[in-house]
């Protein structure tokens, strides 16, 4: 992939190496002239359950230009926002009663364990198990 550089500052969207060999057919994309550079793009990370995305930028690394994804972790009172709408929307929802909510994921979790043993199971909230489905 390739950019272009204006003022020192990559301008505009990457382009993949096909489109610039069309678009620019007479350019050595081994030897770049001034005001395009190699970009690599970078895949956007996973997110943790109290972190924020807060977008994409385009910054030089030696001769290449990559993304770098630009991620906060949430405040205190956004933590605490998230996990009363995520506990709103269980009530809602008539999510199970004896599910606990788990601060760390920021999500509701059975009592007991799924069996991992590749079959289909169902939470029965009366027995407070698992019930293989067939």
């Amino acid at each position: 992939m390739f950019i272009q550089i204006v003022d020192g500052a990559p301008y505009g969207n990457p382009i993949v190496e096909d489109n610039f060999r069309q678009a620019f057919p007479n350019i050595d994309t081994n030897n770049l002239p001034e005001g395009w550079a190699r970009f690599e793009r970078v895949e956007k990370p996973l997110i943790g359950s109290y972190e924020v995305y807060e977008g994409v930028i385009y910054e030089q690394h030696g001769d290449v230009f990559k993304d770098v994804h630009k991620i906060r972790k949430m405040t205190n009172a956004e933590k605490t926002e998230k996990q009363n709408n995520i506990k709103q929307i269980w009530a809602d929802t008539e999510g199970f009663s004896s599910w606990i909510f788990d601060e760390e994921t920021c999500s509701f979790k059975p009592p007991v364990a799924a069996p991992e043993d590749w079959q289909s199971y169902k939470w029965d909230e009366e027995t407070t198990s698992w019930v293989e489905v067939t």
